[in-house]
């Protein structure tokens, strides 16, 4: 395991170097990988690890939409696609990968199929950590950790066939065979992590929802509404808006971050730019920090998990889902964003003179006419 210097302080880190991919396959090469779920984060893990010749098996519901997409992807019923009880008997690691609310209903069935030297694989620590509400308590003969990637299960799936790595944490909270380590190190590296940082459970879940709540989602969809609606109260088109808001970030200047980091976007900016970034963050920081501080106390004290389960287990949970995403959707901010889109370069036709599609100038026309009422 590599010691690494992050911004002065050491942390344990394993990267492909130390335990590339032959050690992984030597490693998992007696056990059966029992993919449960085949959702968010169950596609992806498990298509790396067949790509990467691990002996990998899918449970999932019959005659559900992931089972169809299961098939499609390539798993054969009855060889690697199963009902999911029988995937549990067969598989030797428990990669548990339903959402957080299934897991709690799926915890009995798990739970007896759990014997002696078996794993239970998670990707977020929300089930261990808040086992007072999910009852998630596996028996002490099985060894118990995580591989999170930090990211979804479809950008760890491109990354792979782009020959990249997503970067991962890992932990392990039970040690019951004397093999934890390598198995969740083993699992790491075969589901396509780049590299993989310690952690444990009650870390990775708490900065796993305050990040979701905050920078990586909530935060960046309240502040782009913030200022889409300032620039449109003050007369702004909804294309200059959006691409002020929006598409200058995620497009061009993001990129730059991930390549360099923040102070080499700045330097790679105009002069201008520079003067007013470096002027106005840090009263952005202020404004924000008292509620990063409030969300990460709801998540310690476990408000968040509490109203996730109380929200997520409800039988209405996806028809009132849809009507919030539905909201965001037909937004004008996203809806601008969706026309902004269409006009890439890349999802142009290839013929020599395409000209923008009727849906498009619609849309425009669309926008426009709402534009007299919020401007």
């Amino acid at each position: 395991m590599a010691k690494l210097n992050f911004g002065g302080v050491e942390e344990n880190v394993v990267t492909r170097e130390e335990f590339p991919l032959s050690k992984a396959q030597q490693v998992l090469q007696n056990e059966t990988v029992a993919v449960i779920g085949y959702g968010v984060q169950g596609p992806g893990q498990a298509l790396n690890q067949k790509d990467n010749g691990i002996n990998v098996i899918v449970g999932q519901r019959k005659n559900s939409k992931s089972w169809d997409k299961a098939v499609a992807d390539g798993f054969v019923p009855g060889e690697t696609l199963f009902e999911i009880e029988e995937a549990l008997q067969r598989g030797t690691i428990i990669c548990y990968l339903l959402s957080d609310a299934a897991q709690i209903a799926l915890w009995p069935t798990v739970q007896k199929h759990l014997t002696p030297g078996k794993a239970l694989y998670f990707s977020h620590g929300f089930g261990i950590t808040f086992n007072e509400q999910t009852g998630i308590v596996p028996p002490k003969d099985v060894d118990v950790f995580l591989v999170a990637p930090k990211g979804s299960g479809t950008s760890l799936r491109r990354m792979f066939l782009q020959g990249r790595g997503l970067n991962s944490s890992y932990a392990i909270y039970q040690d019951a065979t004397g093999k934890a380590f390598d198995r969740v190190i083993a699992l790491g590296i075969a589901v396509g992590s780049g590299y993989l940082f310690e952690t444990d459970f009650k870390k990775e879940v708490f900065s796993d929802l305050t990040g979701e709540r905050g920078t990586l989602m909530g935060a960046i969809q309240g502040i782009f509404a913030a200022q889409y609606q300032v620039l449109r109260e003050r007369g702004h088109s909804p294309s200059e808006a959006f691409n002020e808001t929006v598409e200058e970030l995620t497009q061009s200047l993001m990129p730059l971050v991930a390549e360099n980091g923040m102070d080499w976007m700045y330097a790679n900016c105009s002069t201008t730019a520079q003067r007013g970034a470096l002027d106005w963050w840090k009263k952005f920081r202020d404004a924000t920090l008292p509620v990063f501080n409030d969300l990460y106390t709801s998540v310690a004290t476990g408000k968040e998990s509490q109203r996730s389960i109380d929200s997520n287990s409800k039988a209405d949970y996806r028809e009132k889902l849809e009507v919030e995403l539905k909201e965001l959707r037909d937004s004008e901010i996203w809806q601008a964003g969706k026309t902004v889109r269409s006009l890439r370069p890349e999802n142009q036709p290839k013929s020599d003179t395409a000209a923008p599609a009727s849906s498009t100038k619609e849309v425009f026309s669309k926008l426009s006419a709402k534009s007299e009422s919020v401007g």
